[in-house]
């Protein structure tokens, strides 16, 4: 059984005890979150979303990804701008997928 949620305006496609990274979300390690905007279970499709159905997931990781460096070039003037920047996340694992 799979599911396809949204969180974060961006979608999710996961299975039972799948670990996945998905963008920041608020909370502690060991804490349990549900997303209820659920567009898909197996090949039942929601309009847009399936009423009552729900994945629960737990909390593994919060953390930043590896720096991403941003070079700003302008030739011929001499000037070269570096800025770096590190994306935060959580990672995820799947408890149950909940098909109301």
């Amino acid at each position: 059984m799979f599911a396809i949620f949204e969180t974060g305006n961006k979608q999710y496609k996961v299975s039972q005890n799948d670990n996945f990274f998905a963008e920041k979300i608020e909370g502690k390690q060991g804490d349990k979150i549900t997303f209820d905007k659920v567009l898909m279970i197996d090949s039942e499709i929601g309009n847009p979303y399936l009423a009552k159905a729900k994945v629960v997931c737990e909390i593994v990781k919060q953390g930043k990804k590896e720096k991403l460096l941003i070079i700003k070039h302008i030739s011929q003037k001499h000037h070269t701008k570096k800025q770096g920047h590190r994306q935060p996340y959580t990672k995820l694992v799947v408890k149950e997928i909940i098909h109301g």
